[in-house]
């Protein structure tokens, strides 16, 4: 907990998240979903990674139209481990909206990227249990899902009285596909006319970059919604190599009006890690209660922001209600 050296902060305009129905299926007894759609979503064919857009229809279960943009379903991989018993559940971000992909909240979808490495010892080849049986199914096959889950990384209760600032690396954009079309395109559940969106999607390689074209296309067609990636391997695109945070030097005049509105939310999903040098960003655009209303820094943090330490979040870094967070490993 923040300690008694922090700044209070201000307490207006902290989100009531929107409900979220939770474990309809548990393991014990998981729907039976099937898979509709199975395809590339990388910018290219000759990105460096292989990650697939997977639809699947839970139509005549618990999950159909009980999911929401942000949540989690489980998926419960065939086989058993090296010990003789069944695999474990893994989990998958949602990315589709909360209409789902048919409109009626019968299909849902996933972002799934394979998994293979080589292992630091052996130096034999393994592959990832789950996201390898996700990426081979083909339509009409069937998969076990449980969940949905989370309730924490939703939108806001009532969407239309804030703007958004999403920040995505790599599989994480996934929450963000459905949120992004929930806000723009409207459906049964939400809509937010007039709301304020920036992305920022963070991605070795342009080629790499996931719904590129979908979301080049909604900020064409919406003024609402900027869509900014940031390359971190490329030096020769516009802004020379970037981070995510580095939008926020960028495009500074855009995303520090957006960060001073006290109606905005700022969502950060991807590998653990990433958030640090964001709220390190934060810290030097930002200052007194126009920071305050995100993160509540303890004065020698302050004074020493390049010697933040992941360690130090939710203690001498500690982020407010209106900072969103959904980070792996």
């Amino acid at each position: 907990m923040p300690t008694s050296t922090h700044p209070t902060g201000p307490a207006t305009h902290e989100p009531a998240l929107r409900a979220a129905q939770m474990h309809l299926c548990k393991p014990a007894e998981p729907a039976l979903a099937t898979v509709t759609r199975s395809e590339l979503c990388t910018a290219s064919k000759k990105a460096a990674g292989f990650v697939r857009h997977i639809e699947l229809s839970v139509a005549g279960t618990p999950l159909a139209g009980a999911c929401t943009p942000g949540q989690s379903v489980g998926v419960l991989p065939p086989g058993t481990d090296e010990h003789g018993k069944p695999h474990k559940l893994r989990l998958y971000s949602l990315a589709s909206p909360t209409a789902g992909e048919d409109g009626h909240g019968q299909t849902i979808a996933t972002t799934v990227k394979r998994s293979i490495d080589e292992h630091w010892t052996t130096h034999r080849l393994f592959a990832g249990v789950c996201s390898n049986y996700l990426c081979d199914l083909k339509p009409g096959d069937t998969v076990k899902l449980t969940g949905p889950s989370g309730k924490k990384f939703v939108l806001p209760e009532n969407p239309s009285e804030h703007d958004y600032v999403f920040f995505a690396t790599g599989t994480g954009i996934a929450p963000f596909r459905g949120m992004a079309l929930d806000l723009l395109r409207g459906g049964p559940a939400v809509a937010a006319p007039g709301s304020k969106i920036a992305l920022v999607m963070g991605s070795p390689y342009s080629t790499d970059l996931l719904y590129h074209d979908l979301f080049t296309e909604l900020a064409r067609t919406s003024p609402d919604l900027a869509y900014l990636p940031a390359i971190s391997r490329e030096p020769n695109g516009l802004h020379g190599r970037m981070y995510v945070q580095d939008r926020l030097v960028t495009d500074r005049d855009r995303l520090e009006a957006l960060l001073k509105s006290p109606r905005t939310l700022v969502y950060i999903c991807g590998i653990a890690g990433m958030e640090l040098g964001i709220f390190q960003r934060l810290a030097r655009v930002l200052a007194g209660s126009d920071l305050e209303q995100y993160l509540a820094v303890d004065r020698a943090a302050m004074e020493n922001i390049d010697g933040w330490e992941r360690s130090m979040i939710h203690r001498q870094v500690a982020p407010t209600r209106r900072v969103l967070l959904e980070v792996y490993a």
